[in-house]
């Protein structure tokens, strides 16, 4: 089976790699819309105008399933593209959930672009499992243009990580793709200190439940 994955950039590739390595049998198609990223400080009208010739892309190459690897599409546009298109989508949203299971201090940080933590989704995700958590959401807007240009700045995010240890957060939920490449960083600054979350292997689940559903029609 063709499986189309999608980002803004090079998070996708991390998604990419990690399907392709747990369903070697399913071809995996990777477009990444590299020319417009950063997303997460974008007019949605204008992002939703990038993503929709991609998305017939991948549908015209065949793609019986297409993996929405970018948050800020996910949790701000999907309703729409699930609309338009007549492939089952993959989601992908801010791991809230299991993060206020895992948490002990009932304190968690939330990584995100500004138009994932300004969505209805996250505060609908907010509303229903985090409730009596206090959830810090730390000024990332330009770790992607970091990550995406090899420009990481690593004090930069060693400071703002160090800065919601100290508020003792237990949980650092990573809301976009493009941090699953500075995840050792931020798992080494927080050892004994706070879990690392990223919805990788949630993506591979939930996919696994969607392939076994397109192949029994």
């Amino acid at each position: 089976m063709k499986i189309g994955v999608f980002d803004s950039g090079v998070g996708g590739l991390s998604v990419a790699n990690a399907i392709s390595k747990a369903l070697p049998e399913h071809e995996v198609i990777l477009r990444q819309d590299s020319k417009h990223v950063p997303y997460g400080t974008r007019e949605l009208s204008e992002i939703l105008s990038f993503v929709t010739p991609i998305f017939q892309d991948l549908v015209d190459n065949g793609c019986e399933i297409i993996v929405v690897a970018c948050n800020t599409v996910s949790t701000n546009l999907i309703s729409r593209l699930r609309d338009t298109y007549n492939v089952p989508l993959v989601a992908v949203e801010p791991m809230i959930k299991p993060a206020a299971k895992l948490t002990k201090t009932q304190a968690i940080a939330v990584c995100a672009t500004p138009n994932t933590l300004s969505s209805e989704r996250y505060k609908s995700l907010k509303n229903e499992f985090a409730k009596n958590i206090t959830l810090f959401e730390p000024d990332c807007s330009d770790w992607s243009n970091m990550i995406e240009n090899d420009e990481v700045d690593k004090n930069k995010i060693d400071e703002l990580i160090s800065e919601v240890l100290r508020q003792k957060v237990d949980v650092i939920v990573l809301a976009c793709t493009h941090y699953h490449w500075i995840e050792d960083q931020i798992k080494e600054l927080s050892k004994g200190k706070a879990i690392v979350l990223q919805p990788e292997l949630a993506i591979i689940e939930q996919l696994k439940r969607v392939i076994k559903e397109v192949q029994s029609n």
